[in-house]
């Protein structure tokens, strides 16, 4: 697959991905403390590095958008670039 953009382009578009903090991340866990649920975020110390760590109940939460669980609602829009990957995703 051919990359249309040069590699400082692709770098400056793929660094300003957000890993953490994001609205749903953020609606999740603000959800969590108002039940009274405390946690630490991001622990580099598990695999997978879970977005949510409750230690007390020994629980880990993975906060994911819709295109990756592939919900057909307003937020997940399957790529138009790459349909080679939008379709093994769709099947697996």
């Amino acid at each position: 697959m051919a990359d249309r953009l040069t590699k400082e382009q692709r770098h400056r578009c793929m660094s300003r991905i957000k890993g953490r903090d994001t609205k749903p991340e953020i609606k999740v866990r603000k959800a969590l403390w108002n039940a009274g649920f405390r946690y630490r975020l991001n622990s580099k110390k598990l695999p997978g590095k879970p977005d949510i760590v409750l230690p007390k109940y020994k629980t880990v939460v993975f906060v994911h958008g819709c295109f990756w669980h592939g919900h057909t609602c307003k937020y997940a829009k399957l790529p138009t670039t790459n349909a080679e990957y939008s379709e093994y995703r769709i099947i697996v």
